[in-house]
């Protein structure tokens, strides 16, 4: 690759990390959290962890190979639910996840609540 490819090749890069570093703060502020706390490693998951209504400690679950995969699929679902969005949406999250996360931030969504806490209170996934 010459010199000049690989210069846009890295502004490119760049600019992809700045826009999903904007979608992130966005999301963490329609939940209504402060947008900066997105940008921190492991307190961003924390956050996000409050922002759909599961408990702290499911990072120590993130942290177990396969059940990561299963968490991070309910919490995929649990993010739709708490900007409102449904199992379609969900998945669109989990299978094509920076596509999604721009919509979710972007778009018009409004955070509508903790979907973990709503789900568990209904009894129910609706």
């Amino acid at each position: 690759m010459s010199g000049a490819g690989a210069a846009v090749l890295g502004i490119v890069y760049v600019a992809l990390i700045v826009v999903f570093i904007a979608a992130g703060w966005i999301i963490f502020q329609k939940a209504g959290r402060s947008g900066w706390m997105s940008i921190i490693p492991i307190l961003n998951t924390y956050i996000l962890l409050k922002i759909i209504g599961r408990s702290g400690w499911w990072i120590v679950l993130l942290l177990i190979p396969f059940v990561n995969v299963v968490i991070s699929i309910i919490m995929m679902l649990d993010l739709a639910r708490a900007f409102g969005r449904g199992v379609g949406f969900a998945i669109g999250l989990i299978l094509l996840s920076p596509i999604f996360i721009l919509i979710l931030a972007f778009g018009g969504s409004r955070y509508v609540g903790p979907a973990g806490a709503r789900s568990s209170m209904t009894g129910s996934f609706a």
